[in-house]
């Protein structure tokens, strides 16, 4: 079973790709040449280290950095919203916008690639001064998954939007 796949959007002077973790239906080495290959600049990481581990996949930040890339890990529980933290998140969305508008490549990851990174994509598009509708239209045009529960729809778009229904 093949997959793995990048989903990207250009988005805020850069490109922003959602994916499904690398190793979740097959080898991880595979996967993790994929996700080289598309030479992101930021790697964002929205699944905890025991998913990562459980799937061969402990090694992604080493892995991201050893090529010149940059990992950021933001743990969230499966079909959950980050802890309440919102300066780690600032500093996060900010690093994240930069590179975009320098024209970047930033993928974020989650264990399917629905849920939480299209969460967080979601909300790095908001707080980069999209209107959160047409982030999420546009979102949703590259992953139609992106954003699974309403609680993660709230958080993105800091209650603009409610409902992860299409």
């Amino acid at each position: 079973m093949d997959d793995f796949a990048i989903y990207p959007l250009e988005a805020l002077g850069g490109t922003l790709a959602l994916s499904p973790m690398p190793g979740r239906t097959r080898h991880y080495g595979a996967d993790r040449d994929r996700l080289l290959a598309w030479r992101p600049d930021i790697v964002l990481s929205m699944c905890e280290l025991p998913e990562l581990a459980r799937k061969g996949s402990a090694g992604l930040g080493e892995d991201v950095t050893a090529q010149g890339g940059t990992w950021l890990h933001v743990p969230v529980a499966d079909f959950g919203v980050p802890a309440s933290d919102a300066g780690a998140w600032a500093a996060i969305s900010d690093q994240v916008r930069e590179t975009l508008a320098a024209g970047g490549r930033v993928l974020v990851h989650c264990f399917g690639g629905c849920g939480r990174s299209g969460m967080a994509a979601l909300r790095i598009l908001v707080d980069g001064g999209m209107e959160s509708g047409a982030a999420l239209v546009s979102l949703r045009r590259a992953r139609p998954c992106a954003v699974e529960t309403d609680a993660q729809m709230s958080w993105a778009t800091g209650g603009q939007l409610t409902s992860a229904r299409p």
